[in-house]
């Protein structure tokens, strides 16, 4: 029997009742988009983030979109960002007409280099006059939060905002604080894979000041002022359904406990697959806490990395590589006219990563499995 690479069934069976009753509730009062649970999933996340306030959207994406549009995002600006991560990132920027500017990557942490971001500024402010430095979009890829003790200053000594796309890492925690606390503005997505992920789709925008919630709660349905048929600027459908608010205040009950499980497979993993040559494990930055939306290791390069996806595969173990092609390789940004070669650790990183099964309900065993078929 195969591994579930991600097992949201077993999860299912611990939160079944509870989903239910949530599930229920919505039916019977009848409110499906932006009920009750809304504003208490808001309360309850919002706390758990250690941040003033939370504003529930449609998605992850839409969760950017709202942030950016809040910061007044728009074209001829210039937006640094990295392009290891999912087309949700560059595509809300390149969505309002600004432009995402990709920086290279940590080759540890595959997060954003602090160094690159520096250089990237400066280029963009000495040699690109048609375009405007306005912000920074850090991406805590596979749940690890990025460097924020040297991006946070370096974006604001330059006028620039910060958002935290914690899409992957919501409750991770940098430094003792919260990701989601961090930044200007911090984002995330709900997606069923997700750490904390709900039925459908579904996002969060975390905001530090009542003006910012204004403004978000605003453009989520369309730029209504104080009445939702009085439109004050434009905005998006970006409203969250109930049910779906339903299913994840369900599941964060049990979300910190498998927080703590899934640190646990991660220290499994650590121990079990050490010394097998060519391969390189994870590591989480001291201080900080990953909630391991992925468990993500290293080949020696990209031949020997197809050797170990075979044997796993034989084995009957799934796999996958996030992410094979980085932003600034795709079509879709193809008239920002960058070539391969322009971020060599980003590309080198492509070539050799991929992802083991990750879930708090993995089992000893079952990682034993996945040792055994890497060492041959």
């Amino acid at each position: 029997m195969s591994i579930p690479f991600i097992d949201l069934k077993t999860q299912y069976q611990r939160v079944e009742s509870s989903v239910r009753a949530g599930i229920d509730a919505v039916l019977d009062h009848g409110a499906y988009i932006m009920g009750p649970e809304i504003a208490e999933l808001e309360q309850r996340l919002s706390s758990f983030s250690s941040v003033r306030h939370a504003v529930g959207c449609a998605s992850g994406t839409d969760a950017l979109v709202m942030a950016l549009m809040a910061l007044e995002v728009g074209p001829g600006d210039a937006v640094f960002t990295t392009p290891f991560t999912f087309m949700a990132t560059a595509e809300a920027v390149a969505l309002l007409g600004a432009t995402p500017v990709f920086v290279d990557i940590d080759p540890v942490t595959f997060n954003i280099d602090p160094d690159d971001l520096r250089r990237r500024i400066g280029e963009i402010k000495d040699t690109r006059k048609d375009l405007t430095p306005k912000g920074v979009i850090t991406v805590d890829l596979f749940g690890q939060p990025a460097d924020y003790d040297r991006i946070e200053p370096l974006a604001h000594n330059n006028g620039l905002f910060l958002i935290v796309d914690a899409a992957q890492s919501f409750g991770a925690t940098y430094k003792g604080k919260p990701v989601c606390s961090l930044g200007d503005v911090a984002c995330t997505s709900f997606f069923p894979a997700k750490p904390l992920g709900c039925y459908g789709d579904g996002g969060m925008v975390f905001a530090h000041n009542d003006e910012m919630r204004k403004l978000l709660v605003s453009i989520r349905v369309h730029g209504m002022g104080d009445d939702k048929y009085e439109n004050v600027r434009l905005g998006i459908n970006g409203r969250l359904d109930s049910i779906q608010a339903a299913v994840l205040l369900a599941k964060f009950a049990i979300f910190p406990d498998e927080i703590v499980k899934r640190q646990q497979v991660a220290d499994r993993y650590a121990a079990l697959l050490s010394g097998i040559d060519g391969l390189t494990v994870p590591t989480v930055a001291p201080g900080n806490t990953s909630v391991w939306a992925q468990y993500s290791v290293l080949a020696r390069d990209a031949a020997h990395r197809e050797r170990l996806m075979d044997m796993l595969k034989a084995a009957d173990i799934p796999t996958a590589i996030y992410y094979p092609k980085p932003l600034h390789l795709q079509k879709a940004f193809a008239g920002l006219k960058y070539a391969k070669g322009d971020l060599p650790i980003c590309e080198a990183i492509a070539g050799r990563i991929f992802s083991l099964p990750m879930h708090p309900y993995l089992t000893e065993q079952d990682q034993q499995a996945v040792a055994e078929a890497l060492r041959g």
